[in-house]
């Protein structure tokens, strides 16, 4: 890959512009599976959707497809739990609501969806309730392409964890986390710092690090004329995030930085939360990156980003145009998804493999 230094202005409007005020988000299209694979991952889950929500009063509904005759459904408060309190059994493709007050409190609630032939699959509320942190939810709980799921209660995305009460800690305490990502830049850090249980490990992966050195794939100035016109034509109502999402990808440093993220959800044991100042653009990336490498379809990737318009409460957080922007830049300095991967974050074929062996489904 061709590396360019530039002069102090343009890393100046390189960076400043782009980079560190708006950090980039993924997109590329997912591995496709044989047929042979589709099929058996469909017969060990049979599941092709499913879905837990919680409403305000505190009742769930959870609701599935398969080709199962029928879905049993018990409530556990670990997603590695075999028993639980049963709830119901309804049709192979249905719906159950659990009333408020069903269940007892507990830090989270997961179901156990187990069909009358298959595998079982365990879903559960993204959200775990963070009223500090908004934007704290799982990235679980979404179908690959090949028909297996990503595992829930993993790995966690979320904005700055400041503000996290002693009540809160308990609640992440209680889903075993272990580790804390902080994809935020210095002055971001000593600003807002984290404030974590105790126990819980802290590890910064900075997107806009220079300790790499200010080096890009393709000339800087070259991406920031290609951003801002791109931006232009879309209708971004954001310049600086359409110019930071396409620098996630062409800046080296951040490539040293989610490459850190993917290692860390990869080897760490027990769950992970990765953040960045809004939990939207560079840990929208940073998620992006990770589904993408599982085997999660674009247009799930693509909901799951836009989703931070819900989370936050701010109905224009993201716009889909800033993600596909980081995509673009994938394909245009690498060609396809898989080489970023390999050669731009530096993972090879056993860490790949890693990674999807913790957080899929067989």
């Amino acid at each position: 890959m061709r590396k360019h230094l530039l002069t102090q202005a343009a890393v100046a409007a390189a960076l400043l512009a782009g980079t560190i005020l708006a950090p980039p988000a993924l997109a590329a299209t997912a591995p496709t599976a044989t047929a042979s694979a589709t099929a058996t991952a469909q017969a060990a889950v049979p599941f092709t959707a499913a879905t837990a929500q919680r409403a305000t009063d505190g009742s769930y509904t959870l609701s599935w497809s398969s080709a199962a005759g029928s879905v049993t459904v018990t409530a556990v408060t670990s997603p590695d739990a075999t028993s639980g309190t049963p709830v119901g059994t309804a049709p192979g493709t249905g719906s159950l609501t659990v009333p408020a007050g069903t269940l007892p409190a507990a830090g989270r609630w997961y179901f156990r969806l187990t069909p009358d032939s298959g595998s079982a699959l365990v879903v559960a509320e993204r959200s775990l309730g963070i009223e500090s942190a908004r934007n704290f939810r799982d990235i679980g709980g979404y179908r690959t392409t090949d028909g297996r799921w990503v595992r829930s209660g993993l790995v966690y995305r979320s904005n700055k964890l400041k503000n996290l009460t002693d009540a809160e800690h308990q609640v992440l305490l209680s889903q075993n986390l272990t580790l804390d990502v902080d994809l935020r830049n210095a002055v971001e850090r000593y600003e807002d710092p984290d404030r974590l249980p105790a126990g819980v490990k802290y590890q910064v992966a900075d997107v806009v690090s220079l300790s790499h050195g200010v080096r890009f794939h393709d000339p800087a100035l070259m991406t920031l004329a290609e951003a801002i016109a791109a931006g232009l034509f879309s209708g971004s109502s954001d310049l600086g995030q359409s110019i930071g999402y396409p620098f996630m990808v062409n800046f080296v440093g951040a490539d040293y930085a989610f490459h850190d993220l993917v290692t860390a959800v990869t080897t760490n044991t027990g769950a992970t939360v990765f953040h960045c100042s809004a939990g939207k653009d560079r840990t929208g990336w940073g998620t992006a990156v990770l589904l993408t490498i599982l085997g999660v379809p674009r247009e799930t990737v693509e909901a799951d980003f836009l989703a931070s318009n819900s989370y936050t409460g701010n109905p224009e957080a993201v716009e889909l145009s800033w993600l596909r922007a980081a995509f673009d830049e994938v394909d245009k300095i690498y060609g396809d998804f898989d080489t970023y991967v390999h050669e731009g974050l530096m993972l090879d074929d056993a860490a790949v493999a890693a990674l999807r062996a913790k957080m899929l489904t067989a």
